[in-house]
């Protein structure tokens, strides 16, 4: 599995993906810029010993990064399908937007049958980034038989 973040701003968040990538075994990639420097001393922190371990590939153009993949997901409180409604391959490219600003609307128009949705309380302020991620993740993993 892979993970991508668009764009993150909060170190924190992060980290906490960065710790959750490694005990799944799921890589990570950065679309930049990132609104914080990758070596933030509160992105190592959160991250804690897993960060050194982590290799953060770091993409510059998502658009032109998924031209040759498939199976690649995004996922967005704007959605219609819920990330539970699928099924996950093992190859699974999973995408998730800027805690503030969410994924450009061009990916909703090219991909609107790629986006997925944690549901959620309605008129109320998304879930935690790195909480999204964990739940999505470990769904994808579920199905796949937790086969790290």
């Amino acid at each position: 599995m892979q993970i991508i973040l668009f764009k993150p701003e909060i170190p924190q968040n992060t980290g906490n993906i960065i710790r959750t990538c490694y005990l799944t075994n799921a890589s990570l990639s950065i679309v930049t810029p990132a609104s914080f420097s990758l070596s933030d001393r509160n992105l190592k922190r959160a991250g804690l010993d897993y960060f050194k371990d982590m290799k953060l590939e770091k993409i510059q153009n998502l658009e032109t990064y998924l031209l040759d993949k498939q199976h690649f997901y995004f996922f967005s409180s704007k959605a219609t399908k819920t990330y539970s409604s699928i099924t996950y391959e093992k190859d699974a490219i999973l995408i998730f937007g800027s805690e503030t600003t969410g994924l450009p609307k061009i990916f909703f128009e090219k991909y609107e049958d790629k986006f997925l949705k944690i549901p959620m309380k309605k008129n109320s302020r998304c879930l935690n980034l790195s909480n999204s991620v964990a739940i999505a993740l470990y769904e994808a993993l579920r199905q796949n038989n937790f086969s790290f």
